[in-house]
């Protein structure tokens, strides 16, 4: 690494002169060729560009060279002198005691190294006071180095002059220096007393020097060229005062200037032309605003030559060898350097920008690799802010303009991209350049800005603004590199096996970024910006949510590569605002601006939506293949050796895949989602089931409409009986009152059985989905114990309850179709019709008990008790029916009611099966109806007409006692009540009754 200063022992000279070997004579100290001086292309100097006068940089160097020689002549009271180079000292650690000894060139008035002046020794010092100003420490020497290195027999060194070393640092020749100092040695004599800023100095060259004192016509030529270009400069195109066109003087000046550029007038002498020249140049140097002549001369502080030829001085500064290197002599150095202010028309607020300009442009042109000119710049700038604040005036506010804007556009050069300028390795440079940053926007808002005076300061906060726009372009700049990234990165692995999509090589690439922008670059930035990672991590939220916004509007469907992404996207999300809330912690608001900054992606909400579509699908499809397959469905009992139907076999089939589609899914919400796909499912299986039952009937479809009630005819038993075996039952017409269904041979028994079957048989199996939900779930990645340890969401809710409700729906309506349909020939248009001891129940059981082969044969063991329980109900129903509401063709006398209790038990016994059938206690439950009722056919007509007159009093109270009303049919037949009492009346064969219903109601004896 270069250092800025080198530090030599106590009392031991800054600079020395290598002494001569002992034969040879002693080597010309000769200057480093400037042309080696750090450029820096893309980096004009902001304190000005001259107008057209082909001064170069070496032409602007010499001449503030010869100012500098020249005002040095008056720090005190001796006249100016010159050393030679060539002169030797005898001297001791650079003390004076030897002699010395002039050049062949030398002329009788110069002096040895210790005269005043510009020939004041250069001695060590313990530190540099501007390196003290810049809390900058020189690095120690490197072995060997210094006086006490070499051999011993070699003389000490002796210390340069300040005028030696200036000459060397701007690389001015030894020629050009003595012919400069000769010349001031001339001016000092012919003018004693006379102020330097009273002198033009180049027209004093002019008048002094002569083809001569150059080696040849050539570099006398370009001196005087160059010489009056400085006076054009400084005259006529860069004055110090506004020059008006029809000046006389800068007319004849100007003139003056093109006639010697083409034909070089002769100088050394005081001839007319000269004269000429001399009365131009005066009345213009000597100019006043009041239009008076003043003494001073002003020829070289006009702006910006004034800070152009202050700029070659500043550069002297630095060491010649050493470009990345401020010389150790630096204090001496500004010493003289500042004398020169008097000429320039600088002052110290000048003197700071010039001087911040100049670190700053050396660390840039130099590599940027000396931090220690980038921490020098920013405490020159420190000085720069202090004078912004106090001083108003123009010139000097656009000078700063200029060069902070200019310092200040480099700077955001990189910082606005610093992500592609620094990394770990040189991170520390980072440090400096933020900070010289927002210390010229602060300067350039703050102290120049109109619109922020008209502001109130505590509104705009420069710093922290400018670091938020760097971190946003940086990171925008960066996420966008990221992408190209990327795409290449996709193209690349195309052709390998299940190729990452782009946005979820993205994701990875910006959650790798942040986290390297909170360890390495929000350190330093936070120093500004407290929330520096948060407004990072928010800029790259918002980078990435519109590219995936982009992304989620294009899908169309449920697909690998869109859960892939929008699963990254979910992580990156919660990665960054981790972040973010760490990184605010200790601010005002607890981060919730930054957070406000970064509205949810909602990924897992997309995840959802699209999941949701690809459940829709699957269920619609599933309700389709419904419909379908039930119209197709004939419910075959020899479908399969279960007995149910095989469309059946197909919804379970497809639930079970659907669901282990759906946990196969590589999604993070399995449990979130279940409850809708489980909810989907369970509308699916609710429509097959009622559509499985659609049709089939109920209870209230077979059961017949009871008949009006009418009251018996009384006659001979015998004679009654002998007109009904002229028709046989079987004859009969079925009564219109009993329920028909369709024909179709899907709803015969059989059929209906299956469906039984069928819905037994889902019920089963819905169960077991549901176990099996669980270990799905278990085994889910996303799941939590308590998305399994409860049920809510994991059930199916509606299907069991429809199956059950199907099943009874189906056991009701294939009981009471056997029993009113089916076997309406033998029960409703054959029992007990006529005679009852010659129509019996015995053909009724026959049939009966062929249906129950059947069913046994057919239903599944688990409902089969159920289906025979609803056989056995309904055929208590229709043996009361025949009894209570047969119609006119059935009469019963009280010698009767034994035939019908011997019936009633041959009918219970077919269903007890001798113990093999139901069990006793399942039919003493549906037997108290029956056996309620069939003891009033055993009572005499008497009781029951008395018994019926009571009730109905007791039901309808004291309005009962003038007319007994028609008690309504509830078809829950009791012996308490009235409607039952009335119709055992009604079909009494006895004349007492038929008396009584003829004189209370007067009901027919025929419908």
């Amino acid at each position: 690494m270069a250092h800025l200063f080198r530090d030599l022992s106590l009392g031991q000279s800054k600079r020395e002169m290598t002494p001569p070997p002992p034969i040879q004579p002693p080597p010309p100290i000769q200057p480093p060729i400037m042309s080696a001086k750090p450029t820096a292309s893309d980096l004009p100097s902001p304190l000005g560009q001259l107008a057209s006068t082909q001064l170069t940089d070496s032409d602007l160097r010499l001449t503030a060279y010869e100012i500098f020689v020249a005002v040095c002549r008056t720090s005190t009271a001796k006249p100016l002198s010159f050393v030679s180079s060539s002169s030797n000292n005898n001297s001791s650690n650079g003390g004076g005691g030897g002699s010395n000894s002039d050049s062949p060139s030398s002329g009788p008035g110069y002096h040895s190294p210790n005269s005043p002046g510009v020939q004041r020794s250069l001695t060590s010092t313990a530190a540099s006071k501007v390196k003290k100003a810049f809390g900058l420490k020189s690095p120690k020497k490197t072995p060997g180095s210094g006086s006490g290195s070499g051999s011993g027999h070699l003389k000490p060194k002796r210390p340069l002059t300040v005028g030696e070393l200036m000459r060397t640092q701007m690389g001015v020749s030894e020629a050009m220096d003595s012919r400069v100092r000769r010349a001031l040695l001339r001016i000092v004599a012919s003018q004693v007393g006379r102020r330097i800023e009273s002198v033009v100095v180049p027209l004093e060259l002019l008048q002094q020097l002569k083809l001569s004192d150059f080696t040849d016509h050539e570099e006398y030529d370009a001196w005087q060229k160059r010489t009056l270009r400085v006076l054009e400069a400084g005259l006529i195109l860069h004055p110090q005062m506004p020059l008006d066109k029809s000046n006389s003087a800068a007319q004849r000046l100007r003139q003056l200037i093109r006639g010697a550029l083409d034909r070089p007038i002769e100088t050394g002498k005081n001839n007319e032309s000269l004269q000429v020249l001399r009365s131009a140049v005066m009345a213009l140097a000597s100019r006043s605003s009041e239009g008076s002549i003043y003494e001073t001369c002003h020829w070289a502080d006009g702006f910006p030559l004034n800070l152009r030829l202050y700029e070659m001085l500043l550069e002297a500064c630095f060491d010649a060898n050493d470009e990345t290197s401020i010389a150790d002599e630096v204090d001496e150095l500004m010493e003289h350097i500042k004398k020169t202010w008097v000429i320039l028309g600088i002052n110290q607020i000048f003197h700071n920008i010039c001087f911040t300009w100049i670190l700053f442009h050396r660390f840039v042109a130099t590599g940027q690799v000396e931090m220690d000119l980038l921490y020098a710049a920013n405490a020159q700038l420190a000085e720069v802010a202090k004078d912004a604040k106090i001083t108003k005036d123009p010139e000097y506010s656009k000078v700063l303009s200029s060069t902070l804007s200019s310092i200040l556009g480099w700077a955001e050069k990189r910082l606005l991209a610093y992500h592609d300028t620094f990394d770990a390795g040189n991170i520390d440079s980072m440090h400096g350049i933020v900070s010289l940053g927002v210390s010229a926007a602060r300067i350039l808002v703050e102290d120049i800005s109109n619109e922020y005076r008209r502001k109130r300061k505590g509104e705009v906060d420069v710093a922290r603004n400018r670091i938020d726009t760097y971190i946003r372009s940086s990171l925008r700049t960066a996420f966008a590199q990221r992408m190209e990234k990327a795409d290449s990165s996709r193209r690349a692995s195309k052709n390998q096996p299940n190729p990452l999509p782009v946005l979820a090589i993205l994701a990875k690439d910006v959650g790798e970024l942040a986290i390297n922008e909170k360890k390495v670059f929000s350190p330093i930035l936070k120093i500004w910006h407290p929330l520096a990672a948060g407004v990072a991590v928010a800029t790259l939220h918002a980078c990435y949510g519109n590219e995936l916004k982009q992304f989620i509007s294009g899908i169309m469907e449920l697909t690998p590569d869109a859960v892939q992404v929008l699963r990254a996207a979910d992580k990156l999300e919660k990665d960054l605002v981790q972040i973010a809330v760490e990184d605010s912690v200790d601010s005002d608001d607890g981060g919730k601006a930054i957070i406000r900054e970064m509205p949810p992606y909602e990924a897992e909400a997309a995840i959802a939506n699209l999941v949701k579509g690809w459940m829709k699908t699957r269920l619609d499809t599933l309700k389709e293949w419904v419909d379908r397959n039930l119209q197709q469905e004939v419910w075959n009992p020899r479908a399969n050796q279960e007995g149910y139907a095989p469309s059946a076999v197909e919804v379970l089939r497809i639930l079970d895949e659907t669901l282990v589609a759906f946990f196969q899914l590589p999604i993070p919400m399995h449990p979130a989602l279940l409850p809708d796909l489980m909810a989907g499912l369970d509308r699916c299986v609710q429509y097959y089931v009622t559509k499985a039952k659609s049709g089939c009937g109920s209870r209230t479809t077979f059961v017949p409409t009871m008949p009006s009630l009418t009251r018996c005819t009384v006659g001979s038993k015998f004679s009654s009986f002998g007109k009904k075996k002229e028709k046989t039952p079987n004859s009969q017409k079925r009564n219109p009152q009993v329920a028909t269904v369709n024909g179709d041979n899907s709803f015969g028994i059989s059929q209906l059985c299956v469906r039984i079957n069928t819905l037994q048989r889902i019920r089963t199996e819905l169960e077991v989905l549901e176990k099996r939900i669980i270990t799905y779930l278990r085994n889910s990645e996303s799941a939590h114990v308590e998305d399994f340890s409860n049920g809510l969401g994991k059930k199916f809710e509606l299907s069991p309850v429809a199956c059950v409700e199907g099943v009874q729906q189906l056991c009701e309506a294939v009981a009471y179709r056997i029993v009113f349909h089916d076997l309406s020939h033998v029960l409703w248009d054959g029992l007990y019709i006529g005679e009852p001891s010659s129509s019996r129940i015995e053909p009724f059981i026959q049939e009966l008990e062929k249906n129950l082969m059947i069913i046994s044969d057919t239903v599944h063991e688990r409902v089969r008790t159920r289906i025979i329980t609803d056989l056995m109900r309904a055929s208590f129903d229709g043996f009361l029916l025949v009894l209570l509401a047969g119609g006119p063709s059935r009469a019963f006398s009280r010698q009767d009611s034994q035939i019908i209790e011997d019936d009633y038990r041959s009918l219970k016994d077919l269903f007890w099966a001798g113990g093999d059938g139901l069990p006793s206690e399942l039919i003493d439950k549906f037997s108290p109806m029956v056996t309620g009722v069939l003891p009033l056919f055993r009572t005499d007509t008497e009781s029951l007409i008395e018994r019926f007159r009571r009730v109905t009093l007791e039901t309808y109270g004291s309005s009962a006692r003038s007319k007994l009303p028609l008690p309504p049919t509830s078809g829950n037949w009791n012996p308490t009540e009235p409607n039952t009492l009335l119709r055992v009346l009604c079909y009494r064969n006895d004349e007492a009754a038929t008396r009584f219903l003829k004189k209370t109601y007067n009901l027919p004896k025929k419908l």
